[in-house]
């Protein structure tokens, strides 16, 4: 499956509704035979072992089997905060990397980061 704005709104609207009004992250991502896979951020209050919102979705492709084809994650600062997509960040891209390089990621417009380029 290709990147496209379905994926997206599936991080959008998990976010919403498993932070209702609050700041949060959560991915969305699709495997080569369509499944849609989410997760959310996991962020302890304390200590340093807190995972990044697509580690789920990650972790269930592997355990599927399956190869993951797309993936976009998303975010905001608090409840009346605009939702914006998210960079994989350097670990999350390595993860990826494993899927192959044709991996499609959802980015933020330079321009504007409620809108997503394809990369």
């Amino acid at each position: 499956m290709e990147l496209n704005q379905a994926l997206v709104d599936a991080a959008t609207d998990l976010l919403q509704s498993y932070f209702p009004g609050d700041q949060g992250i959560a991915a969305a991502a699709y495997t080569e035979s369509g499944a849609l896979l989410t997760s959310v951020v996991f962020d302890p209050d304390w200590g340093g072992a807190g995972l990044c919102a697509e580690t789920g979705a990650i972790l269930e492709a592997v355990k599927r089997k399956e190869r993951i084809t797309a993936i976009a994650c998303v975010g905001r600062l608090g409840g009346d905060e605009p939702v914006v997509l998210l960079t994989p960040c350097g670990i999350c891209q390595e993860r990826l990397i494993h899927f192959g390089a044709d991996v499609q990621i959802a980015v933020p417009d330079a321009d504007d980061p409620t809108q997503w380029q394809r990369k």
